[in-house]
């Protein structure tokens, strides 16, 4: 029997929608319009500037940005025809590929970080009160927690 949402419910539901499609439409405008970057791409970036020595196998970046492992070879492609990522064999097992943070990457990715930063911000953050933004962090994390659950392969790390 389907449990359909009451009004406030669907309020709410409808609002998380539109406002995270609007959010996230503005930060990747924002990052392309200013530094030719997709959201996306900065979020590689981020992913890999993270790692000890700025890299990190495909398959790993691929779960970590919640992609599939053809949709990120195509856009670390372009990251690396841009010169901001390079890809090589590993050197532990040979058949692995990493993908590597260049310096002309970390430098974008520098730049960048405050276009993004300031948008999430401006956009999201200052609007809410401390304890609702933590709310909005709790309640991600269990849908998180419960989506990576459902699907054991994915190794998202939040």
């Amino acid at each position: 029997m389907t449990r359909w949402l009451d009004p406030e419910e669907q309020r709410s539901w409808r609002a998380l929608i539109l406002g995270m499609t609007l959010l996230l439409d503005r930060l990747d405008a924002d990052l392309r319009s200013t530094h030719g970057l997709s959201l996306t791409e900065y979020e590689i970036l981020v992913r890999l500037s993270e790692e000890p020595d700025h890299r990190m196998r495909m398959a790993q970046l691929a779960d970590s940005v919640a992609h599939s492992r053809s949709r990120l070879t195509h856009t670390v492609a372009r990251l690396e025809k841009a010169g901001v990522v390079v890809r090589c064999e590993s050197p532990d097992d040979r058949r692995g590929v990493l993908a590597s943070l260049t310096e002309q990457g970390y430098a974008l990715l520098e730049v960048a970080a405050h276009t993004h930063v300031e948008g999430v911000r401006q956009h999201l953050v200052d609007l809410a009160t401390r304890e609702d933004f933590a709310t909005l962090g709790r309640v991600m994390n269990a849908v998180t927690d419960d989506l990576i659950g459902a699907h054991p392969a994915m190794e998202l790390r939040h």
